[in-house]
């Protein structure tokens, strides 16, 4: 009985909007971090698939998951123009994960003109203090 009584009583709170998580502590980012775009580069009119290759220096990529120091992996953000700096990064067709490590990724994107930009999240997917993000770019993916 008492576990049922608090199951509905988080299900209450989330349904009301009114709960609270620990505030995890966000992963430090050491001085001088980049992430940035070896390609595409901006302004550049590509037929699709898109193939983009992801730069990183004063850091390590490693795998989601992976508790190294100075380490993250990439999220390409597309079309977003305000992430949540501070919780861990949804999955969806604005917030691409590279959980595994990857360095290079294609993306499927309808003709038009795009942005693109990079960001760097920490083992649970939550962007580094200070955020390691690349400068935005546009792209069009002609037809």
């Amino acid at each position: 009985m008492l576990r049922r009584t608090i199951l509905v009583s988080i299900a209450a709170a989330f349904a009301a909007g009114s709960y609270a998580f620990a505030q995890v502590p966000k992963t430090a980012s050491p001085a001088g971090a980049k992430v940035y775009f070896i390609s595409p580069k901006n302004g550049a009119t590509i037929k699709g698939p898109v193939k983009v290759v992801m730069g990183l220096s004063g850091m390590g990529v490693a795998p989601a998951g992976t508790d190294a120091p100075e380490t993250g992996h990439h999220h390409i953000l597309v079309d977003n123009d305000k992430p949540n700096l501070d919780a861990p990064l949804p999955v969806d067709d604005k917030h691409r994960h590279f959980g595994k490590g990857q360095t290079e990724a294609t993306l499927d994107l309808p003709a038009g003109k795009h942005t693109l930009q990079l960001l760097l999240g920490d083992k649970n997917h939550i962007p580094h203090n200070p955020p390691v993000m690349s400068e935005k770019i546009t792209i069009t993916v002609a037809k």
